[in-house]
């Protein structure tokens, strides 16, 4: 039986995620780690769990609740019938207060009204409920990729916090992450910008979004550099990357 969609507008659509055509790449293996290393302490012992944008699942594995795990999507090919609901973020199909802890991997840079996201998430946590996201670093890095992607905007970690703060929860953690592999990251994006520029051709939303193709080696490569970050994520914040990771709690009464 096909999933229904709930509350879904078209406008909403815009852009299937890359890892329904790539569960393997290299990004979402690292960051699967990354997330992991920053974010699971806020997720342990949670009981009733919601991952917002789960057609991105392949690298928030760790994310499950010793009682329930929801998966939300406005893309169904992401989910799995009977397991997963076919939702946007905007408005969520949830209870007040149904969940311990609310997951958006790469999700709230897509979502306009970004507010309404946020409230949302925060509309469905449990007092003491743990907020964690990750979103794109740096609105000077916004290429055709973005546009392809169906994103609204990127984040510094100030921008992000702030976001998260005006919804009313209290940041714990917030760090950049992806921060080994940053110079091929901002050498890429300055030369697909330049690229854009000189064709002066617009990027519209795709369907799914072909990732940058590396061989076997620069597969090991870059998985190398994830796992430096691992190791330095698990002690300290990093001060740049490509992306930023933040953790949040509701308030208690």
């Amino acid at each position: 039986m096909p999933l229904v969609c709930l509350g879904v507008t078209q406008a909403e659509v815009r852009g299937g995620s890359a890892s329904i055509g790539q569960a393997d790449y290299w990004w979402y293996r690292v960051r699967g780690s990354l997330l992991h290393t920053v974010l699971h302490p806020y997720a342990a012992g949670a009981a009733d769990v919601l991952d917002v944008g789960s057609a991105d699942g392949p690298s928030v594995s760790w994310l499950r609740g010793d009682r329930m795990h929801i998966t939300l999507d406005v893309d169904p090919r992401g989910l799995v019938p009977g397991t997963g609901v076919c939702g946007s973020a905007l408005q969520l199909p949830f209870a007040d207060e149904s969940f311990d802890v609310v997951g958006a991997f790469d999700v709230v840079e897509h979502c306009e009204p970004e507010g309404q996201a946020v409230s949302e998430m925060a509309r469905v946590l449990r007092p003491g409920g743990r907020l964690l996201i990750s979103v794109p670093a740096y609105q000077w890095a916004w290429s055709d990729f973005d546009e392809q992607n169906g994103h609204y905007r990127r984040y510094t970690r100030r921008r992000a916090t702030t976001a998260i703060e005006s919804g009313g929860l209290e940041v714990l953690r917030a760090t950049y992450a992806f921060t080994s592999t940053f110079p091929f990251f901002a050498a890429e994006r300055l030369a697909r910008r330049t690229k854009h520029v000189l064709s002066r051709s617009k990027a519209e939303a795709a369907d799914i979004v072909p990732l940058p193709q590396t061989s076997s080696g620069v597969d090991r490569f870059l998985s190398r550099l994830g796992e430096l970050d691992a190791r330095l994520l698990a002690r300290r914040d990093l001060p740049f990357g490509s992306s930023v990771v933040v953790a949040a709690r509701k308030p208690e009464r």
